[in-house]
């Protein structure tokens, strides 16, 4: 499959980083190891989380589902180091997360993660474009190159003709879209998208998980999505039940898809959503 220039462009900048981050190709992205999450109530202490663990290889697309409060969206929160767990190890691109003070946290999101949530939290006094412009212009990029950046990727996810219309001006599906362009927009390894097609009818989110899929493989994503989709979750690479404070493998998960689908998914996906 020829690789679009966007994607080419994430595989030339992920190639000039250094030794130590190119020799983790062969190793978990993430590794935790006796996660625990802990919150004061008014009847005692609540474990969120009892002795989790969790191995997540370079390039693996993981699904996690589980009941409403099972804890999937902070396992989310605590991977991207948003939240802090009150035990154990999380380990991601070789960053010990727990480590890190809040403006380092900022920078290791801003360098390595890419959210996408079930509500797009676009900006609606801006444009499409000028969303996902944002986090590059956050990064001290001028405006001309990171709206030039953002023109890009927002023909990657299929929305060139949209730049200029505001959020309210879009559809579900093509706001989603934008939001995924502005999570990618600054070259993640790792995704964390946190039931990304919630909000959407099933043609909309089976779309919106085509496109996911595709980047996933364009550019070398590792991803992990929290879903209460069955079907979605099945066709990840592995899919996982959050209980009773911890994973337990789903043995409905299905294989990646193939090349050959990812190219009729780029066909497909022409149609408007």
């Amino acid at each position: 499959m020829t690789l679009s220039p966007r994607a080419a462009a994430a595989q030339d900048s992920r190639a000039a980083r250094d030794a130590q981050t190119r020799a983790l190709d062969s190793a978990p992205l993430i590794q935790v190891h006796g996660l625990r999450k802990s919150y004061r109530t008014a009847r005692g202490t609540l474990d969120l989380f009892q002795n989790l663990d969790l191995e997540v290889a370079t390039g693996e697309m993981v699904a996690i589902v589980g009941q409403s409060g099972a804890g999937k969206s902070t396992l989310l929160h605590i991977l991207g180091a948003l939240d802090s767990p009150s035990d154990g190890t999380v380990v991601c691109a070789s960053v010990d997360v727990r480590s890190l003070n809040m403006r380092q946290a900022a920078a290791f999101r801003g360098r390595e993660i890419g959210y996408v949530w079930q509500f797009h939290y676009l900006l609606p006094e801006f444009t499409a474009r000028e969303n996902v412009a944002m986090p590059l212009m956050a990064r001290g990029i001028s405006k001309a190159e990171a709206q030039t950046e953002a023109a890009g990727w927002l023909d990657e996810v299929g929305l060139s003709d949209r730049g200029d219309h505001r959020p309210g001006e879009l559809s579900g599906g093509e706001q989603q879209r934008v939001a995924l362009a502005r999570a990618l927009v600054c070259h993640p390894r790792l995704l964390l998208a946190d039931e990304p097609t919630g909000d959407l009818d099933n043609t909309t989110a089976g779309l919106v998980f085509d496109l996911i899929e595709r980047l996933h493989q364009s550019h070398g994503l590792t991803s992990i999505m929290v879903t209460h989709n069955m079907d979605l979750a099945a066709r990840c690479a592995r899919a996982l039940r959050l209980e009773n404070g911890r994973l337990k493998p789903l043995t409905e998960a299905a294989p990646p898809v193939s090349s050959s689908e990812t190219n009729k998914t780029q066909s497909t996906f022409s149609c408007s959503i």
